[in-house]
């Protein structure tokens, strides 16, 4: 998926209009509109503003990575993840190096799984939360 594509899709899922991305970032809906058409690309600024407004990363929209962080996702959760990214290790499968395309698809699978560990423990601990409050408040 292209950048204008990756921008025009997040924009829509967040709620925001062309005008309102253009005000942000300091210019006219038709130049924000040529970034969405793929007719100009963002300047690394500009992208960076871009990726913070729709919360997600610079590498997503550039499609360096096939994720987005989710909107749920709180600072240290970002952190972790990307703690976890920078672990350079090599990965090996039955005992030989994998090639640098491989590693990422599977940096690209553990991103996914990631992502959905987190969720679920926080959904647990809600849910646990909520057991406790309930019991607390039977006795």
């Amino acid at each position: 998926m292209a950048i204008g594509a990756r921008i025009k899709e997040l924009r829509m899922k967040r709620g925001y209009t062309q005008d309102q991305m253009a005000e942000q970032l300091g210019m006219n809906r038709a130049n924000f509109s040529n970034y969405e058409r793929d007719v100009a690309t963002p300047p690394g600024e500009t992208l960076t503003k871009i990726a913070d407004m729709l919360n997600t990363s610079t590498d997503y929209l550039l499609g360096r990575r096939d994720y987005e962080i989710p909107e749920w996702a709180t600072g240290k959760d970002k952190r972790d993840f990307k703690r976890m990214l920078e672990e350079d290790g090599e990965i090996m499968f039955d005992g030989v190096p994998m090639s640098e395309r491989d590693r990422e698809r599977v940096l690209d699978v553990l991103t996914g799984l990631f992502w959905d560990a987190k969720q679920m423990n926080k959904r647990k601990k809600k849910s646990d939360s909520m057991d406790d409050f309930k019991s607390n408040h039977n006795r």
